[in-house]
């Protein structure tokens, strides 16, 4: 693909980000996501085999953005583990407080969506889930070598529980417009659960 294609594909894929991140999967049309990119009508299958491939790749566009996150706190080493969980996670609520407490995790967005009803989607979720608990899962071993948190916890059950509360989270922040269960979160989660 040349690079002026790859370039109108991934600019198909960013507007339809924005618009998937705040109308759902479902209730966002092609020719909705073409007009936003100003592509032409009908070229849509020229770059996705479907709407489904469309919506799999653009599931590892979310991430890639997500990435950088990921990478830049819970791999920081010159940081305590417990820190780089701090800073990860107080970085996304800067982030959605700036946002006005709208659009919330994409993946938790899609996996309430899609998950009952398309096997791909949930199968590519899960993969996603798992590529967020890995570093995660790491920062709390770390944390626990080095006496930062007991050594009763199981890393990897605590793991879950932090990502799948984390998710909880982000929908009452969507629900309540407020910033105020991503703080509840925090405080539950460092003050409480991981006080050593």
């Amino acid at each position: 693909m040349t690079m002026a294609k790859e370039e109108t594909k991934f600019n198909i894929i960013q507007k339809g980000a924005e618009l998937v991140q705040t109308r759902g999967f479902n209730n966002t049309g092609i020719n909705e996501i073409l007009e936003a990119a100003s592509v032409a009508k009908g070229s849509f299958y020229f770059y996705f085999k479907s709407k489904d491939d469309f919506g799999l790749q653009l599931i590892d566009f979310y991430f890639d953005w997500n990435r950088a996150k990921l990478e830049k706190h819970l791999n920081n080493s010159t940081l305590a583990p417990l820190q780089r969980l701090k800073n990860f996670f107080s970085d996304y609520k800067r982030y959605f407080a700036k946002s006005r407490c709208s659009g919330g995790c994409p993946f938790g967005n899609l996996s309430q969506e899609m998950s009952d009803i398309n096997e791909s989607f949930r199968n590519k979720l899960l993969e996603i889930f798992s590529q967020f608990k890995a570093p995660i899962k790491q920062c709390l071993w770390e944390a626990q070598t080095i006496g930062e948190i007991s050594r009763s916890h199981d890393v990897d059950v605590l793991s879950d529980f932090i990502l799948n509360s984390w998710e909880g989270s982000l929908i009452a922040m969507k629900l309540y417009k407020s910033i105020e269960p991503l703080t509840i979160f925090e405080r539950m989660i460092f003050d409480v659960l991981l006080k050593a």
